[in-house]
């Protein structure tokens, strides 16, 4: 797995590519996202088009960054997921807590 992070306008931007699985690549992401987090950034997009396969530690790490940007009043929103990673959204369940966009415009007309 790779990512790239981006803050604009308050908002943190990830874009992941590859397989988010197992602990490593987990960690990589949480800690950009607690880097920033106390920064006044309260959104959170992260791009999962590039993202191939998910395991339930990957889902594990979108649950817990959806938790520390709601304990601080934030939102999280998933960004164009692939048909496969959107029916594994689905049969979690996962898509009825994500907010899931297809472009970051969404974001800043809600």
């Amino acid at each position: 797995m790779t990512f790239a992070q981006e803050i604009r306008n308050k908002t943190l931007t990830l874009r992941i590519a590859g397989d988010l699985i197992g602990e490593d690549s987990g960690t990589k992401l949480l800690g950009a996202v607690n880097d920033v987090i106390g920064h006044q950034v309260l959104t959170c997009i992260i791009d999962i088009a590039e993202l191939r396969y998910i395991n339930s530690s990957g889902i594990g790490v979108l649950i817990t960054i959806l938790t520390k940007f709601r304990n601080k009043g934030g939102e999280v929103y998933l960004m164009n997921p692939s048909e496969s990673v959107k029916k594994l959204l689905v049969i979690t369940k996962l898509n009825a807590i994500f907010q899931i966009i297809k472009s970051e415009d969404e974001v800043s007309k809600k």
